[in-house]
């Protein structure tokens, strides 16, 4: 009786059997796993799609989904997460400057490519290029440094691409750091923040489903994919992590969130720090 109940309340008719549909094909796409306590999530993130596409039902917007094979980009998007921050889980950027610079400058390995995996609006991208390029005693300004960034949501993308930011969404960077690496918005534009066009020169954006063929085409020394792991399964983590390990050069470098351990399902990393691994 409660269950029908709160059905009533809602805008739009939205049944189990409706979000175990939507469940698999945001599996099948993605190879996301939403877990079964998460249909109020599901509800609320399309509930917009539905007006704006004037339905009256969620079996209407999943017959709409499996006949336009245009939306299934707009569900992808409504249904990934995207919390992210500048310098977020700092021991990571702490680590480039620190250890792995010196390491390469010691060794006279200069050349360094990055794929930022979940990307989302830009701010992990972008922090690992200002750590890249801001060592206070290494000139890295002549390295051959270069970044993927990489996302399955085409709108975060967009703006991960422009760099424009407001300015609470940076106030957490060191004033030095933002004085350096980005301009302040004037006239019209007062209250926002645009990343320097030499770190966005650095990068390169694509849309990567990463449980789809990635085409990279080039080897990398250094990998974030942190807090993406945990919506995937097992055997679909252990794929990605495989084929990431594959396209790290010999002791290339993969970092990940604080609640993923790859190791749990690939023997091909050997943990080095506080949620970096090694490829073996």
């Amino acid at each position: 009786m409660l269950a029908k109940a709160q059905d009533k309340q809602r805008e739009f008719a939205f049944s189990r059997s409706d979000f175990d549909r939507l469940r698999q094909m945001l599996y099948d796409a993605a190879g996301i796993s939403l877990a079964e306590y998460k249909m109020d999530m599901v509800y609320s993130r399309l509930t917009r799609r539905l007006r704006d596409l004037k339905l009256s039902s969620f079996a209407d917007y999943l017959s709409h989904l499996e006949a336009h094979q245009g939306e299934l980009g707009n569900f992808i998007n409504a249904m990934t997460t995207n919390l992210t921050a500048f310098f977020r889980e700092p021991h990571h950027f702490d680590y480039l400057t620190n250890e792995y610079l010196p390491a390469r400058q010691a060794t006279g390995q200069q050349q360094i490519r990055v794929w930022s995996a979940g990307c989302s609006t830009g701010a992990e991208p972008y922090s690992i290029a200002i750590a890249l390029r801001n060592h206070p005693d290494i000139d890295t300004r002549q390295w051959p440094i270069s970044m993927i960034a990489s996302d399955i949501d085409s709108n975060v993308l967009n703006v991960a691409r422009a760099g424009v930011y407001d300015l609470p969404r940076i106030d957490g960077i060191d004033e030095a750091l933002r004085k350096r690496w980005f301009l302040r918005g004037k006239g019209e534009n007062a209250g926002m923040a645009r990343v320097k066009p030499e770190l966005q020169a650095m990068l390169d954006f694509r849309l990567i489903n990463l449980t789809r063929p990635w085409q990279l085409n080039t080897r990398l020394e250094l990998i974030f994919c942190r807090n993406v792991m945990i919506y995937f399964d097992p055997p679909t983590q252990c794929r990605i992590l495989e084929g990431m390990a594959d396209h790290l050069v010999e002791g290339g470098l993969l970092f990940v969130g604080h609640s993923e351990s790859p190791t749990r399902v690939t023997d091909r990393f050997e943990l080095i720090g506080k949620t970096i691994y090694r490829k073996r």
